[in-house]
């Protein structure tokens, strides 16, 4: 793309911008409105709660059998989490069957990317520092928004804790020390101190260290039922040692708040691999090495107006060795730069009527020590105007948005090591419309809502320019989504009930030009990445969510999420006419029923909580035959602990125990799971 056309699609976005800022009213000074949390105000754009999402906080999150937010995510209704299995293995989720790569994930409100492959391994993200776990079906509820929290289908909101300082107190801390099955000594400590009335920041660190050997039992059996084989192994080469620092700052300014925050991740894990051909133990390794910093500012402009700047700097590190030469020594690096930049500004039209502008800006590069690598860069523009208005019992909120992608890569060397050039630019647009409708004026407690949207998923760096594989004329995945829904709220005050709360939601997506695999001519052996596919998901998300005191001093409650989902491979219907064919059939790992269930009881000082996770059958391929079949597997897992208040501080010893009865299963096939395991904890808390 030549300049003159980057210079005009730049324009067009600062036009954009423009009649928001003329239409601001700014007036003298006026106080933030915001609410004190400890030295810090947070400004927030008015919420009318238009789009529902599903929420773990505070003690919710210390009560589950929880070691990363992996773990935690696989309570909401309508999320799958691929697991490999073990304490380092990869695990990403995917939501309503779209895919993990249209799904977003925000770490205190800015995205986590991967250019290369677009998966977020949520395994890396441990729960020590999180105070706070959201999940949003289309875009999370609030207007004051970047473009890129616009731009999924859905959004993972990653909250860390913010210092808060009680009876004066300048300084906290917290240590913590977790050891149990699978070899884990996981100790962490975190640093809180206030500076100033208007400044705090934070410290923390944790290590990890597991061995991953784990005893399992693998049984294959033949379409006719008969055992093809039965025994039981010791899981190898599932080791993992990770270190993980963060810092932040937290401050105050005049009308105003700002957040900056450091991160640091460093791993060395085995890979074990897939159990196929009789071969027990894998040799590969991976090297991770991750680092980011990354900044908030939100200042109100005046009494109608408020602006927020966010940036980001991140640069990650990625090492693969496959020492076996029975199939393919590789020994490849990979390096990942991304800059980031956003601008939003909200302003207040009429006391119901708001509207938001974000322009973002983000830059990707990667490079690789992998023999003919095209090195490509991407310059990515994201433009989006939301809007969100109320009138009466009825909200409404809608945004539009446009994405433009610079792409630069290289061509291998030729015999006169001479590199070519290629530029490409891709542009798609977003759009969604959202309504929360109250129909009893007097009935606060039922509400209907709904929402339509159409979003896309750009191809990786890994589908355009991988070697060999790597297909540069890829178009962008898209997905439509629709989805009605139903919530009811009941607060009790003359019960032991405190209260109860029902949801239900009905949906469609629709996701065209997948970006699948196909064969390469007539060999099985080599691969393109192409746009031939689609897929159709219709789905229930049923949550129930209770809370009663029986007796003085005695708490108890309970959670319940249930999802049925038909996720069909429409991609060719002659495929329909042989008997393996893939027309129709529900794709690969994509349970018909799936659920969670958590309990949890509170007297005096002790907490008991009960969990339970069913995922249903499935295929691992579309082709619904015996041979691909999945059997349903469930997991009960307990925790009970006790809090001990001291002088000074507090004590907390913490027990677990997962998989209660040790069910042998997978959710990736080959990639067996842990059976009965325990964990045990102490914390100190100043």
């Amino acid at each position: 793309m030549n300049a003159k056309k980057v210079v005009t699609i730049i324009l067009f976005y600062l036009l954009m911008a423009y009649p928001l800022y003329a239409g601001a009213v700014v007036s003298e000074p006026v106080d933030s409105g915001g609410t004190m949390l400890d030295s810090l105000v947070v400004t927030a754009a008015p919420n009318q709660s238009t789009i529902a999402g599903q929420q773990l906080s505070g003690k919710e999150l210390d009560r589950l059998s929880a070691l990363n937010v992996a773990d935690a995510v696989r309570y909401f209704s309508g999320a799958q989490i691929k697991d490999y299995g073990g304490v380092g293995g990869v695990k990403t989720v995917d939501v309503r069957s779209m895919g993990s790569n249209h799904i977003g994930v925000f770490y205190d409100g800015i995205a986590l990317g991967n250019a290369q492959n677009g998966q977020i391994d949520l395994g890396r993200y441990s729960l020590d520092n999180v105070e706070q776990i959201s999940l949003y079906n289309g875009q999370k509820s609030e207007l004051f928004a970047t473009a890129k929290d616009l731009a999924s289908a859905g959004a993972l909101y990653i909250r860390t804790r913010r210092p808060r300082f009680s009876g004066g107190k300048p300084f906290n801390m917290h240590v913590s020390l977790r050891g149990g099955s699978f070899g884990l000594i996981n100790p962490s400590v975190r640093l809180e101190y206030r500076f100033s009335e208007s400044l705090s920041g934070s410290l923390g660190a944790e290590y990890t260290n597991a061995d991953g050997r784990y005893r399992f039992r693998y049984r294959r059996v033949y379409p006719d039922g008969s055992t093809a084989w039965d025994t039981t192994a010791v899981r190898q080469n599932g080791d993992v040692e990770a270190l993980r620092v963060e810092a932040a700052l937290f401050g105050r300014i005049t009308d105003g708040s700002y957040m900056m925050k450091g991160y640091f991740y460093d791993s060395d894990r085995g890979i074990p691999g897939a159990i196929v051909n009789n071969v027990w133990k894998n040799s590969q390794r991976q090297w991770d090495r991750n680092l980011f910093v990354q900044g908030n500012l939100r200042r109100r402009l005046g009494d109608r107006n408020e602006m927020m700047v966010n940036f980001k700097y991140a640069r990650d590190y990625l090492h693969y060795l496959n020492p076996d030469t029975t199939l393919m020594y590789t020994d490849n690096e990979f390096w990942q730069t991304e800059v980031y930049a956003s601008v939003a500004d909200m302003v207040e039209i009429l006391p119901d009527w708001h509207a938001n502008l974000a322009v973002d800006y983000q830059l990707n590069t990667l490079s690789s020590t992998l023999a003919g690598f095209a090195d490509p860069t991407r310059h990515t523009l994201m433009a989006a105007l939301s809007s969100n208005y109320t009138i009466g019992t009825l909200s409404m909120q809608g945004n539009a948005g446009t994405t433009t992608i610079f792409d630069r890569s290289w061509s291998p060397r030729r015999g006169d090591n001479h590199r070519t050039l290629y530029r490409r630019s891709r542009t798609a647009f977003v759009a969604g419309l959202f309504i929360n409708w109250q129909p009893l004026r007097d009935y606060a407690g039922l509400r209907v809502r709904g929402f339509a949207k159409r979003t896309f998923r750009m191809p990786t760096f890994n589908d355009l320019y991988y070697t060999d594989m790597g297909n540069a004329s890829l178009n962008p995945e898209y997905a439509t989504q629709y989805d009605i829904g139903l919530s009811q709220r009941w607060d009790f005050t003359s019960t032991i009930w405190r209260w109860l709360e029902l949801r239900l939601d009905g949906y469609h997506n629709r996701v065209s030009d997948k970006i699948i695999a196909v064969p390469k001519g007539n060999s099985q052996y080599r691969w393109m990445m192409m746009n031939i596919g689609k897929v159709r998901i219709w789905g229930l998300d049923f949550n129930a969510e209770a809370s009663a005191e029986p007796a003085a001093g005695l708490e108890i409650g309970g959670k319940l999420a249930y999802t049925w989902q038909r996720a069909m491979d429409y991609t060719d219907p002659a495929d329909c006419l042989d008997a393996a064919g893939t027309y129709k059939g529900q794709i690969a790992y994509i349970p018909e029923h799936s659920g969670a269930f958590t309990a949890f009881a509170n007297w005096r000082r002790w907490e008991l909580n009960y969990s339970f996770i069913y995922v249903g059958e499935r295929w691992h391929n579309s082709s619904n035959i015996p041979e691909n079949y999945e059997q349903p597997w469930y997991t009960h897992d307990m925790t009970l602990s006790y809090t001990l208040p001291l002088r000074r501080c507090t004590l907390r010893f913490t027990g677990e125990l997962n998989n209660l009865l040790n069910q042998q299963y997978e959710v990736i096939l080959n990639y067996p799971m842990p059976g009965r395991n325990w964990r045990l904890g102490v914390s100190l808390t100043l």
